[in-house]
């Protein structure tokens, strides 16, 4: 198997270095850049990663989606997707790639045992509203829906390149995606850590998921799904 580890990045330059040279323990490791204005991609490149640089901030699905692109052209069987903060385990990965031999989506999960310590509260409490949104709307059994490190087989790139969404929301709407192509899902459970890690997250995300969780209601409402 030929296994490719994505790691989306966004002004990561004091963490970027060490995500990445662990996961290298496990695949090759491709770091997309996204318009960082630090040194991530000059870390990114020390630690043996290859990189591709995005000459502005796009987000996070955005970045997402070049590096699947990447992956599909260069033949990969398998994408590991972590984010660069640190707050992921890279030697999580292996179970990731196990689990991919099983499941077209592999989703790791924070709360399969017990919340990670240090979660800020208001985190737990949107994620936890969220995961119940897209249980209810795609049947697949979560405990966490909205967790970055995630692996997915090369065969199902295709579904997820043409979202629309370039935001946090694509992850959400990967799930989407796979169940409304009857793609099996599976759960692991990961470790991860909470630290002094930024979040990216605005008010617009915000706002912009709360339009989100109501069209996919909506989707379900209806008894149809429309992409």
């Amino acid at each position: 198997m030929k296994n490719l580890t994505l790691i989306p990045a966004y002004n990561e330059e004091k963490t970027i270095k060490k995500v990445a040279e662990d996961a290298k323990n496990y695949s090759d490791v491709l770091v997309v850049n996204d318009g960082s204005e630090d040194h991530t991609s000059s870390e990114a490149k020390t630690a043996g990663s290859t990189v591709i640089n995005h000459a502005k901030n796009l987000g996070k699905g955005a970045a997402i989606k070049t590096g699947l692109e990447y992956a599909k052209f260069q033949g990969y069987d398998s994408v590991v997707i972590l984010d660069g903060d640190g707050q992921h385990d890279p030697h999580c990965i292996p179970l990731l790639l196990e689990g991919i031999s099983q499941a077209d989506l592999v989703i790791g999960s924070r709360f399969m045992s017990k919340a990670p310590e240090n979660m800020p509260l208001q985190r737990r409490l949107s994620n936890k509203i969220t995961t119940h949104i897209i249980k209810y709307t795609t049947g697949y059994h979560l405990t966490d829906s909205q967790c970055g490190f995630r692996a997915v087989t090369t065969q199902s790139i295709p579904l997820f390149l043409d979202i629309s969404y370039n935001d946090y929301i694509f992850e959400s709407e990967m799930i989407c995606r796979a169940s409304f192509n009857n793609l099996n899902l599976l759960e692991i459970n990961i470790t991860s850590t909470y630290g002094e890690e930024k979040s990216y997250v605005r008010t617009i995300h915000i706002l912009h998921y709360l339009i989100f969780t109501i069209k996919i209601l909506g989707r379900k409402i209806m008894g149809r799904i429309e992409f």
